[in-house]
């Protein structure tokens, strides 16, 4: 985790809201993400940004402020287009280059770790498994009754 001493931490809503403008900018000219969040999701950053802030600032400094199912939207977009680990692994990358840019300090290594966390989360359950990342190797893919009791 780097920690530059010139960079501040991320610790108000602007700072938030800096960081998630900057990302999603970046996502979108990615070659990878960006014809999804603009040719399939149809996203209208304008409108988008505020939520993405609510969300982080959430779960950042459990602010309370998003009430959404993040889950259910990445279920509705991944039956448009399939999203794979590609994604997730790029998505990722953009996030903590852009938490590293801009951010240093407790809350940004926190942010880069949730990101990590929720990736990894979405990523399994869109593949129909646990989202828990203590999933055991005997039950990954197993249908119900061949699932190892423990």
């Amino acid at each position: 985790m780097r920690h530059d001493p010139q960079q501040r931490d991320l610790a108000t809503r602007d700072d938030v809201i800096t960081l998630v403008t900057t990302f999603y900018t970046r996502a979108f000219d990615d070659p990878l993400l960006g014809p999804i969040f603009t040719d399939v999701a149809h996203m209208d950053l304008d409108h988008h940004l505020p939520i993405m802030a609510d969300f982080w600032q959430t779960a950042l400094f459990n602010a309370g402020l998003y009430h959404r199912n993040a889950l259910q939207l990445h279920y509705v977009l991944h039956a448009r287009h399939p999203l794979d680990a590609r994604h997730f692994e790029r998505w990722l990358e953009l996030w903590t280059a852009t938490v590293d840019d801009l951010y240093a300090g407790e809350a940004a290594d926190r942010a880069k770790e949730q990101a990590r966390l929720i990736a990894g989360s979405i990523q399994r359950r869109l593949q129909g498994r646990s989202g828990s990342r203590f999933e055991s190797i005997g039950q990954r893919g197993a249908p119900p009754h061949e699932m190892v009791q423990g």
